[in-house]
């Protein structure tokens, strides 16, 4: 038996905006498809040239009304960064609250505008503790 991965699916609320969010992480749309019947878009986005790392963003033309509301059931999407100061400081100039700060040079938490974790981890070793992340405080859940 084999084994392949091909990707995380996500439920959105407002499409336009989950866009946004993940290009700011630096994703990219990959693929797109409008089901005209069902009356639901598939919207894929990965890191440029990691096609098949990729998030699949489920938005439901009607909205998601009769659909479970409990999203715990999700843990989170994970992403290496080069430099997590600098995604951070990124995100942070762009309105995103970083909810676990990156206080180890290591590794912080973000969420998307539906609540969605994202893990971002240092590529390599951890940078050295820097301000203001090393007394920032976590802000809500992560």
């Amino acid at each position: 038996m084999s084994l392949k991965y091909l990707h995380t699916m996500v439920r959105v609320k407002d499409l336009e905006a989950s866009v946004a969010f993940f290009e700011l992480l630096g994703l990219k749309e990959t693929r797109r498809m409008d089901h005209e019947g069902g009356r639901f878009t598939l919207l894929f986005m990965a890191p440029p040239g990691q096609e098949e790392c990729a998030v699949e963003l489920t938005y439901n033309w009607d909205g998601d009304d009769g659909l479970p509301s409990d999203s715990r059931h999700f843990g989170h999407l994970a992403y290496s960064v080069s430099n997590i100061y600098d995604i951070c400081q990124h995100l942070m100039d762009n309105g995103v609250i970083i909810n676990r700060p990156p206080r180890d040079g290591h590794m912080a938490f973000v969420r998307s505008p539906d609540n969605i974790s994202i893990e971002l981890l240092q590529e390599g070793e951890a940078l050295p503790a820097a301000e203001p992340w090393a007394s920032m405080e976590n802000t809500g859940h992560w």
